[in-house]
């Protein structure tokens, strides 16, 4: 499984960003999906998972309202919106993949893209 992240840069308190994760081919339309991010100094933190058809969707309380997950099966790819950034929002974002379809569970993960939100 790879999965490759795309979309970190540092953008001012308050801006948007929208993250992509390109999937194994043959594989991604199976299986949820989520993000997760790590900020310096802190642990890990679940932000928002996806089923393999969309139908189950769920937030952090920390980003509900303000950031939305997607996933396009026919490009394998996944996406996080992400608006009304927020200094604690900085962290290193990761997707991540289930075994199954319809579980948030994080078995296979990218190697991270960076947000900064700063001004």
């Amino acid at each position: 499984v790879q999965l490759v992240e795309s979309g970190g840069d540092l953008v001012q308190p308050g801006g948007a960003l929208r993250l992509s994760c390109v999937g194994s081919e043959n594989t991604f339309e199976n299986y949820a999906m989520s993000w997760a991010r790590r900020a310096p100094g802190k642990g890990l933190e679940w932000v928002a998972g996806i089923y393999r058809d969309g139908g189950n969707i769920a937030y952090a309380d920390s980003v509900k309202g303000r950031f939305t997950i997607s996933r396009d099966n026919a490009k394998n790819t996944l996406y996080l919106q992400m608006n009304n950034l927020k200094p604690e929002d900085t962290a290193f974002y990761y997707c991540a993949q289930a075994s199954v379809g319809y579980d948030f569970g994080m078995d296979y993960w990218g190697k991270g893209t960076l947000v900064t939100v700063s001004s």
